[in-house]
């Protein structure tokens, strides 16, 4: 329980890594991001040619998501996050050596491969520490992910000029490598030091045999099959609610930059900063998310949140002036800021590791695959009209977040952060 000595110890021990780790990865990707447009002309692809080498690292970042959760039980949590990291860096430097639209689409089936796998791993370890203390952080983790971001966006934005995309690229990914040396080591020694396998918390939450099970495992709490699989059927939903909040973030992490730069005629450095803009407004949403929630509860900032997104898009995507492109952008940030972290650890309290693979796979596609959908609709109605489909999804896991609200069977809201962690939230159908 949160109050013994060994579970208040061992989630403050692992916290600090993942804290500097998040908040790495999210410069890692918004290093990528800010330098698609570059990588564009690099390998002279067509907004078609740069959507379906896109749709490479969807692929492999799906299967490797859905892997991740396996190599989470079997491995360890923190032990793949060390072994995934470094090679994560190696990877960001791939597209940059890329010369074609086909090898560019090679290089980023790679990248995808070992990045799915370090995203499942950094979330699974999160909802271990939220079990262990009942206390909800995967905002605040997800949080400084985006301020990352903002980090690496407003970088990207001071070397565009400076250098080019492999010396920018390069320097990102020897930073990452000297993070992962300093952190790494302290995170294996809380590791070993653990009691609390990933196995034994998973199987406490009683739901992680049967999710991506070929046949229904037995259950040592004695739930019926038709209980395990409604319980697989809501980690499938919120995997569709982070499928459509995901598919926002990866439009606007890889389009708006170039939306502002051809719809608005912005210089790069500036359109860079639309992204830090989005970058600000997202990670202050979640940073503050643990606050919202208690006070309005998670089904009411999901739907809001749904609401403002869609808003903040349509905004962006058909603003007039520079000025209000940007204020879309932050009204997107703080829209989607809390949905895909609440959709995750409402997985990951259901079904573990495994459950958060399981939805990590299905909202990823969203994430990787949003961006190729968005470049092969800009060739046919417009990147204005392309970006608006993400005011469609976003009011689609609107009505999902209203549907597992009614449908509740416990608390509708999570009103402290001190709730047991296996509290039902939302829509816990089992």
């Amino acid at each position: 329980m949160p109050g013994t000595s060994a579970t208040s110890h061992l989630p403050v021990t692992r916290l600090y890594p993942l804290t500097v780790l998040f908040a790495a990865d999210g410069v890692l990707f918004a290093s990528w991001v800010v330098r698609v447009p570059e990588i564009k002309e690099q390998v002279g692809a067509s907004a078609t040619a740069l959507g379906l080498a896109l749709l490479c690292m969807t692929f492999s970042t799906a299967v490797s998501m859905y892997v991740g959760g396996r190599l989470c039980v079997r491995l360890g949590t923190r032990a793949l996050i060390v072994a995934t990291f470094p090679l994560a860096c190696g990877g960001l430097i791939l597209p940059a050596l890329a010369r074609s639209p086909v090898h560019l689409g090679a290089v980023l089936l790679a990248f995808g491969a070992i990045y799915g796998v370090l995203v499942v791993a950094l979330n699974s370890a999160a909802v271990e520490v939220e079990r262990a203390t009942g206390r909800a952080i995967m905002s605040a983790l997800h949080g400084l992910w985006s301020l990352g971001g903002l980090v690496g966006a407003v970088a990207g934005g001071l070397l565009a000029n400076r250098l080019d995309t492999l010396g920018h690229l390069g320097a990102v990914a020897a930073g990452g490598l000297l993070v992962v040396a300093v952190t790494g080591r302290r995170m294996l020694r809380s590791a070993a030091a653990d009691p609390n396998r990933e196995a034994t918390t998973a199987h406490a939450a009683g739901a992680v045999p049967a999710l991506g099970a070929a046949e229904p495992a037995p259950v040592s709490t004695g739930r019926p099959a038709a209980q395990r699989a409604g319980l697989r059927t809501v980690v499938i939903l919120f995997g569709i609610v982070a499928l459509c909040t995901a598919y926002g973030e990866g439009a606007v992490g890889d389009w708006a930059a170039l939306h502002l730069r051809d719809a608005l005629a912005t210089p790069a450095g500036i359109a860079a900063y639309g992204f830090g803009a989005y970058s600000v407004a997202i990670a202050v949403g979640r940073l503050t998310g643990g606050w919202l929630i208690a006070w309005f509860g998670e089904a009411q900032v999901l739907i809001g949140g749904a609401v403002l997104a869609a808003a903040g898009i349509l905004a962006t995507a058909w603003a007039g002036g520079l000025a209000v492109a940007f204020g879309g952008l932050v009204m997107v940030g703080l829209g989607l800021a809390n949905m895909y972290p609440i959709a995750m650890a409402r997985a990951g309290a259901i079904g573990g590791s495994r459950g958060v693979g399981l939805a990590s796979t299905i909202g990823n596609v969203g994430m990787l695959g949003g961006p190729p959908v968005i470049g092969f609709l800009a060739d046919q109605i417009g990147l204005p009209g392309a970006l608006s489909t993400v005011a469609v999804l976003a009011m689609v896991a609107a009505g999902l977040g209203f549907g597992l609200r009614t449908h509740a069977a416990g608390p509708r809201a999570r009103r402290t952060h001190g709730r047991s962690p296996d509290q039902p939230d939302l829509a816990t159908l089992g």
